[in-house]
């Protein structure tokens, strides 16, 4: 059985038309691809990176204040979020289309335009050191606490630890 497409037909069909097939070629790998559907590029997880930066920085500052304190001794601090953060993004409407708005670093890194951001929301709190069963030393952790926060009392837990029993 003979093709209708012998081997100088086809050459000479390439030769003619070879950088027209390669452009659609490509153009039709490109289609295949998997669409990224991103509302808002990498905001969500810059808020996420950014939200556990945020709780392990808070936390080693309030310990290492709270260590400061009378009767506390080292003190380790614990806290839960609520919410890791709201980010809102700068978005162009152009008629029924919106698109993040994307600005271009001087070395040719691209970056998200913020309008609005907010810190994460904190939970609860748990302090452990070793003069956690002191009542006065537990009123002093727990107003610090509840100072710096801005959580309420019920939302923090203090414990005695720091020895074996």
């Amino acid at each position: 059985m003979k093709l209708p497409w012998d081997g100088e037909r086809f050459k000479a069909v390439l030769q003619r038309h070879g950088a027209l097939l390669l452009v659609l070629a490509v153009g039709l790998g490109l289609l295949f691809l998997p669409a990224q559907k991103e509302e808002h590029p990498a905001g969500e997880q810059d808020v996420q990176e950014d939200s556990e930066a945020y709780v392990n920085r808070l936390e080693r500052r309030l310990a290492a204040a709270l260590s400061q304190m009378d009767g506390v001794g080292q003190a380790t601090v614990v806290l839960t979020l609520e919410d890791g953060g709201r980010r809102e993004l700068a978005v162009d409407e152009k008629g029924d289309e919106r698109e993040t708005v994307v600005v271009s670093g001087g070395t040719g890194r691209q970056e998200t335009v913020v309008v609005q951001e907010s810190a994460p929301r904190l939970q609860g709190a748990l302090v452990i050191c070793p003069g956690g069963g002191d009542a006065q030393v537990r009123l002093d952790i727990l107003r610090s606490v509840m100072a710096l926060t801005g959580l309420r009392a019920n939302q923090i837990s203090i414990c005695q630890g720091g020895r074996f029993r």
